[in-house]
């Protein structure tokens, strides 16, 4: 990932990192989160969406929003509560995890692979 930053910008979260993290987002699909927005939803205005996903993690202003809860039966009786993010709050997520793994990735130890990709 590129060091580069904006000089009026703290975190150095690269505009192409955004898209990636949107690519990915758009292929796993996934329901709508507490907002009701789906992907299609998201799309409609999708270069302002993304914008401002950028721009607040940037700047250090990104707050996720609520999830939306869902249960799942149990097999064996009871539920299980999900936590659906909005659309947003995924590509805001797979950012963080994709800026997060090019940091910790050269410490790891080179036999741990547990939450490696690939």
């Amino acid at each position: 990932m590129s060091e580069l930053k904006s000089q009026d910008k703290p975190f150095g979260i690269p505009k192409w990192a955004v898209w990636e993290a949107y690519q990915r987002v758009k292929a796993n699909k996934g329901a709508a989160g507490v907002d009701g927005q789906s992907i299609d939803d998201f799309e409609q205005d999708r270069d302002k969406n993304l914008y401002k996903i950028w721009n607040r993690m940037s700047s250090g202003s990104y707050f996720p929003p609520a999830v939306r809860a869902v249960e799942i039966p149990k097999t064996g009786g009871g539920v299980r509560v999900l936590g659906v993010p909005t659309v947003g709050d995924r590509v805001a997520q797979t950012v963080a995890a994709m800026v997060l793994e090019t940091k910790v990735e050269p410490i790891f130890h080179p036999d741990s692979y547990g939450g490696m990709t690939g």
